[in-house]
């Protein structure tokens, strides 16, 4: 046989070249920053199962969105922690009119008037056994009741709609919850506040840091029993099919790095925007192997939004965002 004719280090052989054949590509504006909103005044305490990421109050969020705006970062997603003593069984801090998302969201609109401020809607930070629903009253183990919890939460993503939140994100897992949250919107006036559904949404191992973060392990039980089981596929496209004739606009697979291979079926399936959320435990394992000295911590953090852009996603959310977009 001859030489091959085909040499595709041909392709390879400067940062020029390589770069006018890439194929995936990961800007600023596919990252959407998680940040943690918590009550008082000049408060950013740092997490510390997660480097260099705070819990912080509305003053320090404000000053950290504009930062990250600054960097290129153009939407970020907030989760709340409420005030100390507020939770209570059926999640009331997080869905009062005064609530701490809804008063950062107001003062993220007024302040930094250019980002897409998201929030996120579960329970699960404002109850006090720590679920994303509604317990049964007998109960001993955390069996969530489906139907009871979906009026709290489309009151939830109602008041943060009414507070100026440009889009709201459901994560608990409910089945019905797109169709309730989508139908009280749009009969409130809001039918122009796009809902991207946590929609393969995994009963992870990777969650551990976020619950450090937010305050919001289960006080008892586990979440197995509304949240997806890690080795399942298929049941993930039922979930993402469900979403979308409920009125989802955007679909989420989290975690991301290990369910790609979900990721990549939904993107061939489902001609529709598609998020990934690189999780806590994503983020804190790189942080800490980069500590140790064992990785380049910059290139293995591009590589894997890479991975995830590759994958399929249009949106990635990540604790990543900042650094990233000041790289890239």
């Amino acid at each position: 046989m001859p030489f091959p004719i085909h040499r595709p280090r041909r392709l390879r052989g400067s940062a020029i070249i390589r770069s006018m054949v890439r194929e995936t590509h990961v800007r600023p504006e596919h990252l959407m920053y998680p940040l943690f909103v918590q009550p008082g005044t000049g408060v950013r305490n740092e997490i510390p199962s997660m480097p260099n990421q705070f819990r912080l109050s509305i003053d320090e969020l404000v000053a950290e969105t504009q930062a990250a705006f600054e960097d290129g970062v153009r939407s970020v997603i907030l989760f709340g922690i409420p005030p100390d003593g507020s939770k209570d069984a059926v999640g009331t801090p997080g869905w009062i009119e005064d609530g701490i998302v809804q008063e950062a969201v107001r003062a993220l609109k007024r302040e930094v008037p250019g980002v897409l401020v998201a929030t996120d809607v579960c329970l699960c930070e404002y109850t006090d056994h720590g679920h994303c629903g509604v317990l049964r009253a007998d109960d001993v183990v955390g069996h969530v009741v489906n139907d009871e919890s979906l009026e709290l939460l489309a009151a939830e993503a109602l008041s943060h709609a009414r507070a100026g939140a440009d889009m709201v994100a459901p994560s608990d897992m409910m089945d019905g919850r797109v169709g309730v949250i989508r139908e009280v919107l749009d009969e409130e006036g809001f039918t122009d506040v796009p809902l991207m559904a946590y929609s393969a949404k995994y009963a992870s191992a990777y969650y551990g840091p976020f619950r450090d973060a937010a305050d919001s392990a289960p006080q008892h039980g586990d979440r197995r029993t509304y949240q997806m089981d890690p080795p399942n596929a298929r049941e993930a496209m039922t979930e993402m099919e469900l979403d979308l004739d409920e009125g989802a606009d955007i679909l989420m697979v989290k975690p991301a790095m290990p369910y790609l291979d979900i990721l990549a079926r939904a993107r061939e399936r489902f001609d529709v925007p598609l998020a990934a959320y690189q999780v806590s435990g994503e983020y804190s394992m790189i942080c800490a192997a980069e500590q140790r000295g064992w990785i380049d911590g910059d290139r293995v953090m591009l590589e894997s939004l890479t991975s995830i852009r590759r994958a399929g996603a249009d949106i990635i959310l990540t604790y990543f965002a900042r650094r990233a977009a000041r790289l890239l």
